[in-house]
């Protein structure tokens, strides 16, 4: 890397940036998981290797400008490794956790006090970046705040503060429905009923929590989800083309009988890989 940031280097890898990098670090994390969706290795191995570029890119980026190196990275993730890990390194305490949710509490709370200043613990849920993806984000605010006790024992209220979060939303667009449409006309629903959007995120909000007791990372079934949508509208369009027309000129129900035999086709033989929502973010 540093010799393609040389002066004898390539033109494009000179002129980059940590800012005009930004894009491809976030590309490489998504083909990443595209690669795990295939359950191929040599697939998973080549996108860890472009991800790892980045990392180095990046890193070379900050060496040039005397901020830090490749290496100071990885002797700074090495420290957090043991620094987070005592009941591993450090066994001589007995009251060491020997569970995963007692390993995970401890290590959120070794994180808030490094966080922290002058010996006072940081807020459990600062450190998850603003800019993540919305679902992604409440789903390990959610986590982090149960790491710290913040959190139902059971399903059942969960289930019921997700009903109750449904009825909101169903009484908020019932008020939408008896409004005067001429009164409407040209605002969107957001500007004239702006409750049904915080409504809306609520109901968002539960389902992820309800998503979390189940065991299931919302942001990666969503990310499924779509994936086979595609999958079955790109059959419905081939069986379009096939009449040389196009999706818009057949009645609901032959598309209602070409999504049917889009999922005839799918199979059940593949089983998608667990994501490990254990782990320490």
């Amino acid at each position: 890397m540093a010799i393609l940031r040389g002066p004898d280097g390539c033109p494009w890898d000179q002129e980059q940036t940590t800012e005009s990098l930004k894009p491809y670090l976030l590309e490489e994390v998504y083909e990443v998981l595209e690669a795990i969706d295939t359950q191929n290795p040599l697939a998973i191995k080549e996108e860890l290797g472009d991800l790892l570029l980045q990392i180095l890119f990046h890193s070379q980026i900050a060496s040039e400008q005397g901020q830090f190196s490749y290496q100071d990275v990885k002797n700074a993730l090495r420290e957090k490794l043991i620094r987070r890990h005592p009941h591993v390194f450090q066994k001589h305490d007995h009251d060491s956790p020997t569970t995963s949710r007692e390993v995970l509490r401890q290590w959120e709370e070794l994180k808030q006090l490094e966080k922290g200043q002058k010996g006072k613990m940081a807020s459990a849920v600062a450190t998850v970046p603003k800019t993540s993806p919305a679902l992604q984000r409440a789903f390990q605010i959610q986590k982090r705040a149960s790491r710290v006790g913040f959190d139902w024992d059971t399903i059942e209220p969960v289930l019921q503060k997700f009903k109750e979060e449904l009825q909101e939303l169903d009484a908020a667009t019932t008020s939408m429905a008896s409004s005067p449409d001429d009164a409407q006309a040209s605002l969107s629903i957001k500007q004239t009923h702006p409750d049904i959007e915080a409504e809306f995120g609520d109901v968002l909000f539960s389902m992820v929590n309800l998503s979390r007791f189940l065991g299931i990372n919302p942001e990666e079934a969503l990310r499924k989800s779509t994936n086979k949508f595609i999958k079955r509208f790109q059959y419905i369009e081939s069986q379009a083309m096939k009449h040389d027309k196009q999706v818009k000129d057949f009645p609901p129900e032959t598309l209602d009988q070409w999504w049917e035999a889009a999922k005839r086709q799918e199979g059940t033989t593949s089983q998608p890989m667990e994501s490990n929502l254990n782990s320490p973010p």
